[in-house]
């Protein structure tokens, strides 16, 4: 068992890491030939931003602002495709995707740049999709991503950013992209165990009013029986 988890954890690390890794090229490369790579960024409303919406992730100001993104992309990207895995790749796609669609259309006009808004998007996801699912393991992760990134909601206020450079709607996106797509996969990937105990009280209910699923008990008291016909 400890080997196939094992197995597993290394699987989860490959997408966030082998994305991460390109980070890093990137900034090096960068530096090391002299070149500006933020025109790849997203310019809102401008038909040149629209590859930003690919691209931008990929790009940060500098290693500080790069390695600031770095571990919580890599924690968050490994916690979704460790516990989400049959969800995983099409939600982190969309989070992408949505959230760089969302800083085009209402961004300011300047170059949006860096991961930060996927950082918030599956920060989001994480922390929804637990609650909702009522998993005790997920319930878990929750908690840990609301006790290491819970101040992130700050970040996608306009105004309580100390740093106007920062884009607080790519932040903004992001969070809104989690959340509505912990709503619309709620019923995809890991779900809550149902205990036998709970299956033997819906049992107990459909014998007792096997007619009527969808009505209330009072309302069976004084319902008239209606037998098939056959």
């Amino acid at each position: 068992m400890a080997e196939e988890e094992k197995k597993r954890f290394i699987s989860s690390l490959f997408i966030p890491g082998i994305l991460l890794l390109l980070m890093w090229i990137i900034k090096i490369a960068e530096v090391l030939l002299g070149f500006s790579a933020v025109p790849l960024g997203i310019y809102p409303l401008h038909l040149k931003g629209l590859p930003g919406i690919i691209f931008s992730p990929f790009i940060h100001s500098g290693f500080k602002h790069l390695a600031t993104n770095s571990v919580a992309f890599l924690f968050l990207g490994t916690s979704l495709f460790y516990f989400y895995r049959e969800i995983a790749l099409k939600t982190f796609v969309y989070i992408w995707i949505l959230t760089g669609v969302w800083v085009w259309f209402g961004g300011r006009e300047s170059y949006h740049i860096g991961a930060s808004g996927i950082i918030y998007g599956l920060a989001a996801f994480l922390f929804f999709s637990g609650i909702i699912r009522k998993n005790p393991r997920l319930s878990a992760l929750t908690l840990i991503v609301t006790f290491l990134y819970g101040s992130l909601i700050w970040g996608a206020i306009p105004g309580f950013l100390p740093d106007k450079q920062i884009s607080w709607e790519a932040h903004l996106g992001g969070l809104v992209s989690g959340v509505i797509l912990s709503v619309l996969f709620r019923h995809s990937g890991p779900q809550r165990k149902i205990y036998s105990w709970e299956l033997e009280e819906d049992d107990d209910d459909d014998e007792a009013f096997p007619y009527w699923s969808n009505s209330t008990a009072g309302e069976k008291d004084n319902i008239k029986l209606n037998q098939p016909e056959g």
